[in-house]
């Protein structure tokens, strides 16, 4: 682990969370994995995860209020909404941690195979007679993985993509999707003890200074490019993502 003096180490945070920022508002995800990836250099895995708080949670929900069709999402995809937190309570009140030890991994190698498909431009589809019961069993596994490796892409993300929303509405729904996971996951925590302390808390909101004003800079840039390159940068970002999952713990 690199050794930074205070001074610098307070800047490379800030830096960290200005560049995870600026992704998370481009392709409308990877904070988490940006910012985990480069504090890891200066810090703890457990200390980089609990400043992740606050920047992660009002990203999401930032994320969630910039696009213009919230209700018409909520509409939609609220099944699927409900059953994340379904999923996610049972899960983690009925499986042991401990008997899945290497979800993580298989979960990123899940990921970059789907980001390779997309990036090879096979394109998903949801019909929508599949939505009534797609969208919660979507939701329902999507919660599961969430309790057990604190990661609520797969499959939501997928099955978002394969509604064939158009660029806003993707980014919108993902922060729609995010949030109630994150609330569902802290709901979980909660019960089960981990709470965090307010020394933990006040830093991640410090954090979260410079993560909103990276995350409004790649808005400024997605509102500005192709609907094309979007599709080129979201699936990259999910390529990288599933690269950081598959080989956690490998070094």
């Amino acid at each position: 682990m690199t050794t930074f003096q205070p001074g610098y180490e307070f800047a490379f945070i800030g830096l960290t969370f200005l560049l995870a920022g600026f992704v998370k508002g481009v392709v409308g995800l990877g904070l988490p994995t940006v910012a985990v990836g480069l504090l890891g250099l200066v810090m703890p895995p457990a200390q980089a995860a609990a400043l992740l708080v606050a920047p992660s949670m009002v990203t999401n929900v930032v994320q969630l209020f910039s696009g213009p069709r919230f209700g018409q999402l909520v509409r939609r995809l609220w099944t699927m909404l409900v059953a994340i937190c379904v999923g996610t309570w049972l899960c983690a009140a009925l499986v042991p941690a401990t008997l899945m030890a290497h979800a993580t991994n298989a979960l990123g190698v899940a990921l970059i195979f789907y980001a390779i498909l997309g990036l090879a431009a096979v394109r998903l589809t949801v019909p929508a007679r599949a939505e009534p019961w797609l969208g919660p069993l979507a939701g329902l596994v999507t919660g599961a993985i969430t309790a057990v490796t604190g990661v609520f892409v797969i499959p939501a993300v997928p099955y978002l993509q394969g509604l064939g929303l158009d660029k806003e509405s993707m980014v919108q729904a993902l922060g729609l999707s995010f949030t109630v996971s994150t609330i569902a996951l802290a709901v979980s925590l909660a019960l089960g003890g981990a709470l965090l302390h307010m020394p933990v808390l006040g830093a991640s909101a410090l954090a979260l200074v410079p993560a909103l004003g990276g995350m409004f800079l790649g808005q400024w840039l997605r509102h500005r490019i192709s609907a094309e390159r979007f599709r080129k940068l979201f699936f990259c970002g999910l390529l990288l993502l599933g690269a950081e999952l598959a080989l956690r713990g490998a070094f």
